[in-house]
């Protein structure tokens, strides 16, 4: 073989291992985005509406073919088709991360409360469900950072949720401030066909379908919380410094109920 064969064969290796790499590179994006699409999707909590379930600096996994796929989780908000396939419906008392109805480039995280058809209101801090009073049974109180950064106790409750279609009830834990804050005297709702009424668990700190959030259409469903994967106190997740001190050990790999 020539000097100049020589050259022409490793120029030719040369261009086959930098197309390699490259097609490596595209092959791992693509099954990256294609599970994060179809599969699971991570997400962070930058609030704390859902205290004591999920915690500012929380990091779970929601499934997404829990609820099925639909235009505002699978094609980008595209109007591909309409409602959601491949799926079952939300059940009463999933922790759901789902599209704002008014403005779709937003994430919310609530428990859905109310299903199709439902009339909810709340009167007095307390929930009714289909003119039905739930019921609470008061725990130890909790200790929380408010906004201002100022510490405060709330009253902490085991809510039981009346089950889907009579199935189990479901049992989860809420925080109240006080029973006469302006979310806690409510008109009575009635949920529209395909939608969904949504509360947080830190009932007396959040924005949810009492308020700006209002009915959830099912096709603004991103899908099922389901596992806290990571969970970082008063820290950033780029902080890796800030780490040994800011793990919540106890929260890692534990389910989302």
């Amino acid at each position: 073989m020539t000097q100049n064969q020589k050259t022409i064969e490793m120029s030719k290796k040369k261009s086959g291992g930098w197309l390699e790499t490259i097609l490596t590179v595209v092959y791992a994006i693509a099954i990256a985005f294609g599970i994060r699409t179809v599969a699971f999707e991570p997400f962070n909590i930058p609030s704390g509406s859902m205290i004591p379930t999920l915690l500012v600096g929380d990091y779970l996994f929601v499934s997404k073919f829990s609820y099925g796929y639909s235009a505002q989780t699978i094609a980008f908000g595209l109007p591909l088709f309409d409602g959601r396939i491949l799926g079952s419906p939300p059940q009463r008392g999933d922790v759901a991360v789902f599209r704002l109805p008014r403005d779709t480039s937003v994430d919310f995280v609530k428990r859905v409360i109310g299903l199709p058809g439902d009339h909810i209101q709340v009167t007095g801090g307390r929930l009714y469900i289909n003119g039905q009073l739930t019921d609470r049974r008061e725990i130890e109180p909790y200790a929380s950072t408010n906004q201002y950064g100022q510490r405060e106790v709330l009253h902490q409750y085991i809510e039981t949720l009346p089950g889907t279609n009579g199935g189990a009830p479901v049992e989860h834990k809420i925080l109240e401030k006080y029973d006469n804050g302006p979310s806690d005297n409510t008109p009575e709702y009635v949920v529209p066909a395909d939608h969904y009424f949504m509360m947080g668990d830190n009932r007396d700190n959040s924005d949810d379908s009492r308020g700006i959030v209002g009915y959830v259409p099912v096709e603004n469903f991103v899908g099922r919380a389901e596992i806290l994967w990571f969970s970082l106190d008063d820290a950033s997740f780029w902080q890796v410094w800030k780490w040994p001190f800011a793990l919540r050990f106890s929260r890692m790999f534990t389910g989302i109920h």
